[in-house]
């Protein structure tokens, strides 16, 4: 049985939840935990989480979320966590995005600062989103003693141990079964114990369905390709990686 560490549920996404996650039950993913990314994003997922005993829910802001943040968006998001304390394991997805052209540095850090603080403040472990922005990322990372996932990583070798040593697991996704990722090249440098599982859906979908939505039913897909990696079996894999999950998530 293995977990999906990192999808969206909003509305836009899929027009009846139950089928995805019946859907994902029968394909042996039996745990979820689903990503919130704005106030809304967070509300979605902590109301799906409360509906299901196999959901668990993090919630933040995303640094895309920077140029609106304020004191009372950090009060609404403690106030989530503390009256959700049940569900919610852990703040994510929080980080840095310098992708995109117009994104303000100075406001992306100041958020990303402000939801590791709070983690600190509630012994709570951190979802990190970090694109185009690793330098910037480890740097701040360095100033806390936290615990987490760096969500979507298919960086180097180099920076996946650098995340590891501070005691991070590193989200892996459908990346890894595109034909141009070098990230298989990366994982046989690690060992299984060094990942969790995520689809990040509704995006990222792994080969030979890429181009589709995504969905949590996807995830043996990407623990085939992984098992392959380390020539393990999946029930191996299974074991390794939701151990790894307890070791980040209160689950």
């Amino acid at each position: 049985m293995f977990t999906d560490t990192h999808c969206h549920f909003e509305p836009q996404y899929y027009d009846n939840y139950e089928e995805i996650i019946n859907k994902s039950l029968k394909n042996g993913v039996n745990r979820l935990i689903v990503s919130g990314c704005s106030i809304i994003g967070n509300t979605e997922s902590l109301n799906l989480s409360k509906n299901y005993d196999n959901i668990f829910s993090t919630i933040g802001y995303h640094p895309d979320q920077a140029e609106k943040f304020d004191d009372e968006m950090l009060k609404i998001l403690e106030d989530m966590i503390i009256n959700n304390k049940e569900k919610v394991v852990g703040i994510g997805e929080i980080g840095l995005d310098y992708h995109y052209e117009g994104y303000d540095k100075e406001k992306q850090h100041m958020l990303f600062k402000a939801q590791l603080d709070l983690a600190t403040k509630l012994n709570l472990p951190v979802v990190i989103h970090s694109r185009d922005a690793v330098e910037d990322t480890i740097n701040i990372l360095k100033q806390y003693n936290l615990k987490g996932v760096i969500h979507s990583f298919s960086g180097s070798y180099e920076t996946a141990t650098i995340y590891l040593k501070m005691g991070y697991k590193l989200g892996i996704n459908g990346v890894v079964t595109f034909k141009n990722s070098k990230l298989k090249e990366t994982l046989s440098k690690l060992t299984p114990n060094d990942l969790v599982l995520e689809t990040d859906s509704p995006y990222l979908t792994p080969e030979p369905y890429r181009g589709q939505k995504n969905d949590s039913s996807n995830i043996p897909i990407i623990a085939d390709f992984i098992s392959n990696i380390y020539n393990i079996s999946l029930e191996d894999l299974s074991e390794i990686t939701n151990n790894n999950i307890k070791s980040v998530f209160d689950i």
